[in-house]
């Protein structure tokens, strides 16, 4: 899928469930880029009823190895980047497929940062923001959305200290959020594709959890 930004055109990924319409879900990619996992996420999202857009940040760039990937984050351009999700998230809500009040965010790592950013850039489109290992300030009381936080245990790129300060200034602005911390994890648990990290239980509770968050955020019953 094509979509665009300012002056430019964007890509990214597209999957809509068989019934032909659904609730949206913006899905924000790990430094890792826009790989066949976060894709496969997309279908997965598809399935369980879900309209789900992935924006492309890094322009069809992918890393493997966290050198790789350490990179293309620092060749990554944050004001595109802005733009990029933003744009993505009105493709998105425009979308004649999307149905539901409102959009859902889900972001990974790096992706939980935009995300979380995205709430308060967006406030009157994004419902509901679901965040995997990664956090990032924002101005909370500029946004209405639910907020759902996934969180390893032993996790040396995201300390508990920051994640719970993220949390304190969520419920500060009256914002509802529920962040769980899974036992015995590290970061990435719940990436398949990263067989030294992924933790198999953990991801399928997230999942769950995940799901179950957004169907009741976002209007989808069942």
């Amino acid at each position: 899928m094509e979509f665009q930004t300012t002056g430019n055109t964007a890509n990214g990924y597209i999957a809509i469930p068989e019934r032909g319409e659904g609730p949206g879900v913006l899905v924000l990619h790990a430094w890792w880029g826009l790989n066949d996992f976060f894709k496969d996420l997309c279908e997965r999202l598809a399935r369980a009823g879900f309209v789900a857009v992935a924006p492309d940040l890094y322009d069809g760039a992918t890393a493997s190895t966290i050198d790789e990937a350490k990179q293309l984050l620092s060749n990554l351009n944050s004001e595109e980047a802005k733009a990029k999700v933003t744009s993505a998230a009105e493709y998105l809500r425009d979308h004649p497929a999307v149905r539901g009040k409102g959009i859902g965010a889900i972001g990974f790592s790096m992706g939980a940062a935009w995300a979380l950013l995205l709430s308060s850039l967006m406030p009157e489109d994004i419902a509901a923001v679901v965040v995997f290992y990664g956090s990032e300030t924002a101005d909370f009381s500029a946004a209405r959305a639910a907020y759902l936080g996934h969180f390893a245990e032993n996790d040396e790129w995201e300390p508990l200290e920051g994640i719970r300060q993220v949390e304190a200034d969520m419920r500060a602005a009256g914002r509802e959020v529920t962040f769980y911390t899974y036992p015995h994890t590290g970061h990435w648990f719940f990436e398949s594709n990263r067989p030294e990290n992924y933790d198999p239980e953990a991801a399928a509770l997230a999942w769950q959890r995940t799901c179950d968050f957004l169907r009741e955020h976002l209007s989808l019953a069942g």
